[in-house]
């Protein structure tokens, strides 16, 4: 077993310790600086990342293979990249960019297949002059999207 898919195999028997946090990345240089990223149903504090990296260290062996160990939750402004980070940030603004367009609306639904945005938007009125406020939604499916980023707003 290579020391790629032994810390492969680590980082998964620990995070069946903690059902709630979910490997989102997980890096090894080449020399042998093991990064990992992850991401929680309910967030990620301090003691999830503390738990993995302990349960990593201790299972590993630097008489073997010295190391560097870095594990941290996913940045706010990371793009999101699994299904489940998409249905955890239901009614939350996002900017998705696909190939045609970039949208920034809510998230109402994401299921394993698409996403659903829903946003206003001020179009041309169908009799008259002027604009009007219509409701707009829209599916995307999951191979459309090129980026999706959850947006912050204070």
């Amino acid at each position: 077993m290579t020391f790629k898919e032994k810390v492969k195999q680590v980082v998964e028997e620990a995070l069946l310790e903690k059902p709630s946090i979910f490997l989102i990345d997980l890096t090894i240089t080449d020399a042998f600086k093991i990064i990992i990223g992850i991401d929680g149903d309910n967030g990620v504090v301090l003691q999830d990342c503390i738990d993995i990296s302990r349960a990593v260290e201790n299972n590993l062996d630097r008489e073997e293979q010295d190391f560097s160990l870095e594990v941290a939750s996913v940045g706010v402004g990371s793009p999101l990249k699994l299904v489940r980070q998409y249905k955890k940030n239901i009614g939350r603004i996002l900017i998705v960019k696909t190939n045609t367009e970039n949208i920034e609306a809510e998230l109402v639904e994401a299921n394993d297949l698409f996403i659903i945005l829903s946003w206003k938007a001020r179009e041309p009125k169908k009799i008259g002059k002027g604009k009007e406020t219509v409701q707009k939604e829209q599916q995307i499916p999951y191979s459309d999207i090129k980026e999706a980023i959850v947006t912050v707003t204070f």
